[in-house]
């Protein structure tokens, strides 16, 4: 086990100007030669074998204050600070790991014959190769947009990084079972290593926050800065003869989505011309997207929060918007600069934009009271109560056993 450990924890901090005290995450860098600190047996794992999980004990340590990373209750921004780098690293590492796994997949469908053909020619393995593939470039290009803007001195890129995290980890997940179906029963077996990794990937969904947890947030962030606007508007509406001018332009914006114009955004010159389709796709997914989130914020206001079933549904769209956005960076510098892959990018590019916007326009759609989709939501409800009220399962046997 490690002799030097980094330990948040809570601890009373006073506030200056009202004297309260209130518990704050304070981090800490904790010595084990301090003493009082223990720990249990490593715990046997599903996964990620190579690496110890144990429980740490700390029985009356005493660290010195030199030891205090940040402020004292500033635990929270250490702690997030970290997080957003770990969330970008994970994305490129899975890149990687899914290029791996798409090789073997490929070994085998171009070497194993079935049918009195090579498995690679048949439409359904074509399918299943054709979306690893382009899982991986999307997760890459996530990887690569994020570092282009760290490289660049951006700080604020907490919402890409958990986007990418989410994505990559799910996508490291759906190529490597895709890969051992592949291969059949020899995917499954423990020489081609395939399993090992289903193993190892299965934990990234789920460390350095869960994937569910960071869906609310990038939902919530989102709604955040059009909280803010649609706040301004409110204040706005109470004098309008001294803000004309803003409210004039909300209005000529709701005119042009009603006649069905658009915001006026556009890709053109932007990106690379022949990706202009896919560009268009984009901005009319984003503008879907604008219009469903204006609508939910105006009808819950601050009690969006609560509203998990939609939110949900509002992250799954925008890490969908973000992946677009990304692939026609990418595919358009390719063929800006003759790259030898420019088509297969297109390609992979088009592919992604077509799936990506039509999975939108139905999250968005549903969202758009939709009694259907309300019902649906109130039947959720209705069975994982009835669930935790029977302990698990509550339909009886149709045979009377």
């Amino acid at each position: 086990m490690a002799d030097i450990f980094t330990v948040f924890a809570k601890t009373p901090v006073t506030d200056a100007a009202t004297g309260a005290t209130k518990e704050k995450i304070t981090a800490f860098v904790v010595e084990r030669s301090f003493g009082g600190v223990t720990h249990g047996p490593p715990e046997k794992k599903m996964g990620i074998k190579a690496s110890n999980t144990a429980e740490v004990y700390f029985d009356g340590v005493r660290v010195p204050s030199e030891n205090v990373l940040g402020e004292v209750g500033g635990g929270f921004k250490v702690a997030m600070h970290i997080l957003n780098n770990g969330r970008f690293g994970m994305a490129a590492a899975l890149a990687g790991t899914m290029k791996a796994i798409i090789a073997k997949a490929v070994d085998h469908a171009a070497n194993r014959i079935q049918f009195g053909e090579k498995i690679h020619n048949f439409g359904l393995i074509q399918e299943k190769l054709a979306r690893m593939a382009m899982l991986q470039y999307v997760t890459e290009s996530m990887a690569y947009m994020v570092s282009a803007n760290m490289d660049q001195g951006c700080t604020d890129f907490q919402l890409e990084a958990a986007i990418s995290k989410i994505f990559g980890s799910e996508a490291a997940w759906k190529v490597t079972d895709e890969c051992i179906q592949i291969m059949g029963g020899m995917g499954f077996m423990k020489e081609p290593g395939v399993e090992r990794v289903l193993r190892d990937v299965r934990i990234f969904r789920i460390f350095e926050g869960t994937n569910d947890i960071l869906r609310l947030f990038v939902a919530l962030q989102g709604c955040k800065d059009k909280g803010k606007e649609l706040s301004g508007l409110g204040n706005a509406l109470k004098n309008p003869l001294e803000n004309a001018g803003l409210l004039l332009g909300e209005a000529s914006k709701q005119l042009r989505r009603r006649a069905g114009l658009g915001s006026g955004l556009s890709l053109s010159g932007i990106i690379h011309p022949e990706l202009s389709r896919s560009g268009k796709l984009a901005v009319q997914a984003l503008e879907q997207f604008a219009t469903t989130v204006e609508a939910k914020l105006i009808k819950y206001k601050k009690e969006i929060i609560n509203e998990q079933f939609v939110l949900q549904r509002l992250a799954d769209s925008a890490i969908d918007l973000y992946a677009m956005v990304v692939v026609l960076s990418r595919a358009s510098r390719s063929l800006s600069e003759g790259h030898l892959t420019a088509q297969h990018e297109k390609m992979l590019c088009d592919s992604w934009c077509i799936e990506a916007a039509a999975r939108i326009r139905e999250n968005m759609a549903a969202l758009q009271s939709d009694p259907q989709q309300q019902e649906l939501f109130r039947n959720f409800k209705g069975i994982s109560k009835a669930l935790v009220e029977q302990g698990g399962v509550v339909t009886s046997n149709p045979l009377g056993f």
